[in-house]
Order: structure tokens, then C-alpha cells, then sequence
């Protein structure tokens, strides 16, 4: 395929998760092309289009999305500015692949939902790339196939080697349990409806002012229990692992089971030591779903109510963590438009 032929994408923010899409489009993924980047930082936005044919660079969205041949964008900035680049993309019918989280709050998300609306069709894909992955789409299709009955608990385990010193509590549930909630809402198909926050003692080798780690309950509409183990200063890798139990049975998905090595009286592999390193299969599945729908001009993955749910669990989240109360989820009811 020509790069006349396919699809520009302009990417905001260039960070490590815009630089490795910039990549990923580049060398991995068919039918789209690097076409403009952005950056508040010039010259990691210059240096990163200079290895571009035809990318031009530039330190204002508006002025991305506005660059010759750009027919999608991608965003990858800090959450603070999605909401601006998301109206601006919409107003231009351009279609979006915005990396969590839709906006920061579920106030901004909800202009999102209603500007989308307008438009009256959907243009927003947001960037839960756990839906991508080979064992979560399983287990999802284990799970709506019935042969275990419904789905009693879900069991889930998101464990980081480390975080930055600046690490919050509130970051915890924004940046990290935020997957669980969609990852829970999509396996089970059920709205979250309740959250509570437990702490245990808090590990040494967290960071000052960081209850690490924290247990986090949900409660569904179905009636179903989710317990999410958020342990994001582990020490020894990366891990993202899920059991279901059912009526008839569990399942249990994540337990990096690849190749096993007995060498020495010991046994064993390895453990990936950060998401990237996880989830690559899954950002590149992500990516080349969302480029084929823009292309086609039917949209699919995670929508902009999803990106919405999230936020409003979150929101309710960061209530029951600062207050160790159990506390209710408040959303509006799902529009017609994303059934």
C-alpha cells in the first residue's frame, strides 16, 4: 500500500507511549502512516518526525491536526489537555484513538459524550488495550459462552516493579486500577456500581506518601464482586493477572506461563518488568483494529462511554480511598447513541 493510499495520523505527545505508537505505526502496522507529531517539547518533536518521510512537527494540537494529510490523530498527551484535543478532533470529523483516560473527570468526559453526539456518529476509540490482548479476549469468550454459568468474583492481581517518587494515592485508582475498571465492566458486561478501598500496612519500599499496595472492591449491577490487589511497588516485575469464579467453574488467565527452563535445581522463566514489555501484542492489535475501522469508517473497541464509566468509577474511587468509606458510583444513564 502507498502511504498516498493510507491513512495520516497525527500523534499527540511524543512521551513513551506516543513515541512507541509513532513506532508502532511506522514499522509494525498496515494501511496508516505517521503524518504529523506534537509535542510542547520542539525539539522531541522535531527529532522524532525527522525520521519521518512527510512528517511534519509542530508544538500545538491545532496546528497537528490541521497538517497536510492528516485523516486521524492519536492521542497520547497528558489527560489535562484530551478534552480540547477531543473537541477540536470531533469538529473536524476526524477519527480518534485517545489513550486513557478520555479526560480526567467525568464532568469533561461527559462534553465529550455530548459533543460526539452531536456529530451523530462515533469518532472515539479509547486506548484500554487490555480488550486486545489474546488471554483477556479468551477469557471473554469463555465467559459470555455460559458453559461456566454466571460470574460470581473476579479475582484480579496489577503489580508494577516500581513507580516514579512522585506517585500518588490518587494516582493508584486514575492511572492504574482505572484498567480493572474497564477490564471488569467488559468481561462481565455489567456497570460498576459501588467501590471500597482497604489498605494494608504499607510496604517499605514505597515511595513517601504512597499506601502501597491497596486491595479495591467493586460491586456490579449484576450483583457480581470484583477485588482488585494494586501493588505497584513489587519490586520483582509486571504482572496483570484475572481469575474468574463462576457457578461451574473458574478460570484464570495472566499467570505468564510461557516457556518454563529446570536448569540447576531450579525451575522457572521470566516475568516482564513493565506494561510495554506485556502488552505489545495488544497495543499492536489496538492500533491496527483502530486504523482498519477508521478506514472503513466503522468504528469499534472501547467508545467514548466507556472512557466516561471509567472516569465516573474512578471519581467514586478516589472518594472511598480518601474516605475508607464504601462509596456509590454516580453516572448518567447509557445513551441510545452507545448501545
Amino acid at each position: 500500500m502507498t502511504q498516498q493510499a493510507s491513512l495520516g495520523v497525527a500523534v499527540l505527545g511524543t512521551g513513551m507511549m506516543g513515541a512507541d505508537h509513532v513506532r508502532r505505526i511506522d514499522e509494525v502496522i498496515s494501511g496508516a502512516h505517521v503524518a504529523a507529531v506534537m509535542d510542547i517539547d520542539a525539539d522531541r518533536a522535531h527529532k522524532l518526525a525527522g525520521g519521518l518521510p512527510g512528517c511534519t512537527a509542530h508544538t500545538e494540537p491545532s496546528a497537528a491536526l490541521a497538517a497536510p494529510g492528516v485523516g486521524a490523530v492519536l492521542i497520547a498527551s497528558p489527560g489535562p489537555a484530551h478534552e480540547a484535543a477531543l473537541v477540536e478532533a470531533l469538529e473536524r470529523d476526524l477519527p480518534v484513538l485517545c489513550e486513557k483516560p478520555l479526560t480526567p473527570d467525568p464532568d469533561s468526559a461527559l462534553r465529550v459524550l455530548e459533543t460526539e453526539q452531536k456529530l451523530g456518529r462515533r469518532r472515539i476509540q479509547v486506548g484500554f488495550m487490555r480488550r486486545f490482548d489474546s488471554e483477556f479476549t479468551q477469557l471473554r469468550q469463555l465467559l459470555a459462552g455460559g458453559t461456566l454459568g454466571r460470574t460470581l468474583l473476579l479475582h484480579c492481581r496489577h503489580r508494577n516493579v516500581r513507580v516514579h517518587d512522585y506517585f500518588t494515592n490518587e494516582m493508584l485508582i486514575n492511572d492504574s486500577v482505572v484498567h480493572e475498571m474497564d477490564t471488569a465492566r467488559w468481561l462481565l458486561d455489567e456497570e460498576i456500581t459501588a467501590v471500597t478501598v482497604v489498605r494494608p500496612r504499607r510496604s517499605s519500599l514505597a515511595p513517601e506518601g504512597l499506601d502501597d499496595p491497596q486491595v479495591v472492591l467493586f460491586e456490579t449491577a449484576g450483583g457480581a464482586v470484583v477485588t482488585v490487589e494494586m501493588f505497584a511497588t513489587s519490586g520483582f516485575g509486571y504482572q496483570v493477572q484475572a481469575e474468574a469464579v463462576c457457578e461451574r467453574g473458574t478460570a484464570r488467565i495472566g499467570e505468564g506461563h510461557g516457556m518454563l527452563v529446570n536448569s540447576g535445581a531450579r525451575w522457572g522463566g521470566e516475568i516482564p518488568q513493565d506494561f510495554l514489555a506485556r502488552f505489545t501484542d495488544a497495543y499492536d492489535r489496538e492500533v491496527q483494529q483502530w486504523v482498519t475501522a477508521a478506514r472503513g469508517g466503522v468504528p469499534t473497541g472501547p467508545s467514548a462511554w466507556d472512557g466516561y464509566a471509567a472516569a465516573a468509577v474512578c471519581a467514586a474511587g478516589v472518594e472511598a480511598q480518601a474516605t475508607g468509606r464504601r462509596t456509590e458510583v454516580e453516572m448518567i444513564e447509557r445513551p441510545g447513541f452507545y448501545a
